[in-house]
């Protein structure tokens, strides 16, 4: 548990920190607008100052995020919501302490490297149990509700966002914005996979010991078909499953531990019909 503790600390401040990075260093110096809710506070934060009333993002991003965490605290999980909240203040102290200068002058460069890095940073709070928050708490609350991952969904309503950007402030670096947010949204996808499944074929000769081990340490269900070893002759059994492939490693470990002559052979799942546990983010 305090193993666990610290990664999510740590990948929480470095979410942050890149998040912060991306935004002073590629955004800022060519215009472009972030996603989500940092976008939402980014951009009402330009059109004030059209009225010449300051905004801060920073702020922004804090006060936009308080209603949604109030609602994912009860429907998601505490732990990770207050985790997430800290990621959203370390991102507005970040913000407004890294003041770093461009590392490019063009354009597509900042928009490649910076979505790379929004995208990554983006990934890392994920993996590490926490989120940025905003659309990330919308994001993860239908996702653990439907059973798969709804990022393609959030970048069309970030297009959305980037179009009203457009009308106001020109469409050229709207349409660049959504160029950085393809780049991060495939990102994303690239790095977090929560809600991809997998096939798992376990090969052993003690069944009964892997199937309680396994039973023990995760809710789905297995079946088993009896066999032999076409080499070896011997008496084998074939076990069958489907889980999430961040469960994988886990699995791994706690077969190895009754049975290290175990064979996994990890198949990707394309569509799966049927009741599926999905563990809880806390």
């Amino acid at each position: 548990m305090k193993k666990r503790y610290l990664i999510m600390i740590i990948a929480v401040i470095a979410s942050a920190f890149l998040q912060a990075f991306s935004m002073n260093t590629f955004l800022e110096p060519v215009e472009l607008l972030p996603s989500g809710f940092t976008g939402i506070a980014s951009l009402l934060s330009r059109i004030a100052g059209l009225v010449g009333i300051h905004f801060s993002t920073s702020l922004g991003m804090v006060l936009l995020n308080i209603p949604v965490a109030l609602f994912c605290y009860r429907h998601i999980g505490k732990k990770f919501v207050i985790f997430s909240m800290v990621q959203v203040v370390l991102s507005s102290i970040f913000l407004q302490v890294l003041k770093s200068e461009p590392l490019f002058d063009d354009v597509l460069l900042n928009i490649c490297f910076g979505g790379f890095l929004y995208g990554l940073a983006i990934s890392i709070a994920l993996k590490g149990n926490a989120s940025t928050a905003g659309m990330d708490f919308i994001a993860l609350y239908v996702s653990n509700r439907i059973g798969k991952s709804i990022w393609q969904y959030v970048f069309v309503f970030n297009c959305g966002l980037l179009c009203i950007f457009g009308a106001l402030f020109g469409w050229e670096y709207a349409g660049y914005s959504i160029l950085f947010q393809f780049i991060a949204t495939r990102t994303i996808d690239s790095f977090y996979h929560r809600f991809k499944r997998v096939t798992l074929q376990i090969t052993t000769q003690k069944p009964k010991e892997v199937i309680k081990e396994y039973v023990n340490s995760c809710k789905h269900g297995i079946s088993v078909v009896e066999g032999y070893g076409g080499y070896s002759s011997q008496p084998m059994s074939l076990l069958h499953t489907v889980v999430s492939t961040y469960e994988v490693q886990d699995i791994l470990f706690h077969l190895k531990r009754v049975d290290p002559a175990v064979i996994v052979n990890v198949l990707p799942t394309e569509t799966f019909v049927g009741p599926f546990y999905q563990k809880p983010l806390d």
